[in-house]
């Protein structure tokens, strides 16, 4: 259908959006999980973290070897930019939280993996550092929470109150009408 994402940006969009609410379910109910448990949230979280990177990095290939649907009516020069800010925000910060949170793990100065893979690690602890860098994803994680938000409330404002195919552009094909 003309108007559309590629089913592969499609498809990619909606799986990151899936494996950053595991990411981020993971850290905020592993807290209720009996202790034991808890290790199986973290690599829930860490396995989720390193697939967002990956699936981040080929979006970004994507949206720079593809040409982006236009959205019908144009939207004001203003609205575009506001997009164009918003969008960056998302790349950068799920760029950074799994990069973040990969030195977070290197400076612990322990063996560990993700998916069974042995990651590299330091020779030794680096507290201050590590801090630090947790501190950093932690708030960058946060600031995310509003930025999804933002992103999710923009699209269903251009759906409903604006009635361009903004939102529509990045919905699945329905069977039917392939």
């Amino acid at each position: 259908m003309q108007g559309k994402f590629s089913s592969l940006q499609i498809g990619l969009h909606w799986l990151v959006l899936l494996l950053i609410a595991i990411a981020y379910c993971a850290m905020e109910f592993r807290g209720l999980a009996p202790r034991e448990y808890r290790p199986v949230f973290k690599a829930f979280h860490f396995a989720s973290g390193l697939m967002v990177l990956i699936l981040m990095v080929a979006r970004l290939v994507l949206r720079a070897t593809r040409p982006t649907p236009p959205i019908v009516p144009k939207p004001a020069a203003w609205a575009t930019g506001l997009a164009h800010l918003g969008h960056s925000a998302l790349y950068l910060i799920f760029l950074a939280l799994p990069v973040l949170g990969f030195l977070v793990m290197y400076d612990k100065g322990e063996a560990w993996s993700v998916l069974g893979i042995p990651m590299p690690h330091a020779a030794d602890l680096n507290e201050d550092r590590r801090q630090s860098l947790k501190d950093l994803h932690e708030l960058i994680a946060n600031i995310g929470y509003f930025v999804i938000a933002l992103h999710a409330a923009a699209a269903l404002f251009h759906h409903y109150i604006w009635r361009d195919n903004t939102l529509l552009r990045m919905m699945p094909r329905r069977r039917d009408s392939e």
